[in-house]
C-alpha cells in the first residue's frame, strides 16, 4: 500500500505521529462500514479545530427541523463570549448582529473561535455528545468550547513545577502536559469516526437530508487551501475542515473526482513543534491524504 511508504517516510524524516482514515463513500452501506484504509485509524487523537465538525451537524440537524431557525439572529457586544483566535468574529472590536446560520458558517470556513463558543453555547455541549452517540460514534467527545481549551491548558501550565507561562503559540514543550493536548481528556475522536461522521452527511445516514445539504454546503465553503486540498489537482473538490494547536495539526474533508467518486479523509499529526505555522506538517497532511485516497481508488478499479 502507499499509505504505508508514505507514513515510514514521513515519519522517519519530520519525527511525526500519524493518525490516519479514509473511507470509498461509494462502497459504504451505513456510516460505519465500506472501503477503509488507515494507520493508527481506531486511536483516540486531538480534534484540536476539527471538534467544530460534530457542532456543526448537531446546528445543521436543529436548523433543519425548525429548533433553530437559521435565520435567528444573535447580538454580540465586544465583551460576550471574548476568546482566542486570528479569525472572524474573534477578532471584531464592535458590536454585531449575525444570524445562527452564518455563525456556523463562520465556524468552519475560517474556523472563527468566537462564533464557535456562541454556537455552542446555544446548542449545548451535553446535546452534541448525546448526537454522536445516537450516530454510534462513542468515541467522540466534546469536553468543551474553544474557551474551555486555552483556560484548561492556562490552568495546567500554572500547575506546574515551576510554573510555566501560558503561550497561545505553545512556545514551551510543558504543552505536552496540558489536558488540551492529552487525547483521553480533550475533546477527542478517532480518524475512523471522523471519516464515518463525513460518511453519514454524504450518504445521509442517519441525519436529515436538509441538514446534510446544508453541512456539506458549509464544509465546501473552507478557505484553508494548505492541507488536503493541495494533495489534489484543480478538477477535484475538496470539502473540509481543519485543526491546530500546539503541537498538533489536522485536517478531515471529503474528496470528490470528476469522475463521481468520493472519498471520506481524515489525517490528525502529533508534530514535534508547537510552532503553528510550518508547511512542511502542513504538505504531510496533503501527502498522506493523497496516498490513502489513491490506494482507494486502486481498490476500487480492482472491484470494478
Amino acid at each position: 500500500m502507499i499509505l504505508d511508504t508514505v507514513i515510514g517516510r514521513l515519519e522517519d524524516e519530520l519525527g511525526i505521529t500519524s493518525f490516519v482514515h479514509a473511507r470509498d463513500l461509494d462502497q459504504v452501506h451505513g456510516s460505519h462500514e465500506g472501503s477503509g484504509v488507515g494507520a493508527r485509524e481506531a486511536e483516540p487523537v486531538v480534534t484540536a479545530s476539527v471538534f467544530k465538525l460534530p457542532v456543526l451537524v448537531e446546528a445543521c440537524i436543529r436548523m433543519s427541523t425548525g429548533s433553530i431557525p437559521g435565520d435567528y439572529r444573535i447580538s454580540l457586544n465586544p465583551d460576550d463570549f471574548p476568546v482566542q483566535g486570528g479569525t472572524g468574529l474573534a477578532v471584531f472590536t464592535d458590536s454585531v448582529s449575525v444570524s445562527f446560520r452564518d455563525l456556523c458558517l463562520s465556524m468552519m470556513t475560517v474556523s472563527d473561535n468566537r462564533a464557535t463558543d456562541v454556537v455552542m453555547n446555544i446548542l449545548g455541549r451535553t446535546s452534541i455528545n448525546a448526537r454522536m452517540r445516537e450516530l454510534g460514534l462513542t468515541s467522540t467527545v466534546l469536553e468543551g468550547d474553544c474557551q474551555y481549551l486555552f483556560d484548561t491548558a492556562a490552568a495546567d501550565l500554572a500547575s506546574l513545577e515551576p510554573p510555566v507561562a501560558y503561550d497561545a503559540e505553545g512556545a514551551s514543550e510543558a504543552w505536552s502536559e496540558t489536558r488540551t493536548l492529552d487525547p483521553d481528556r480533550t475533546n477527542r475522536s478517532t480518524p475512523a469516526e471522523t471519516t464515518a461522521l463525513l460518511a453519514a452527511l454524504w450518504n445521509e445516514v442517519g441525519i436529515p437530508a436538509a441538514a446534510c445539504t446544508e453541512a456539506r454546503r458549509i464544509l465546501g465553503l473552507q478557505v484553508w487551501p494548505h492541507r488536503l486540498r493541495r494533495g489534489f489537482g484543480d478538477e477535484v473538490s475538496v470539502s473540509g475542515k481543519t485543526g491546530t494547536l500546539p503541537f498538533i495539526r489536522n485536517e478531515s474533508g471529503v474528496v470528490e473526482f470528476p469522475e463521481g467518486d468520493r472519498y471520506a479523509v481524515a489525517v490528525f499529526l502529533r508534530t514535534p513543534s508547537s510552532l503553528s505555522i510550518n508547511p512542511r506538517f502542513d504538505d504531510a497532511i496533503a501527502d498522506l491524504a493523497a496516498a490513502a485516497v489513491t490506494d482507494l481508488r486502486s481498490v476500487r478499479k480492482l472491484t470494478q
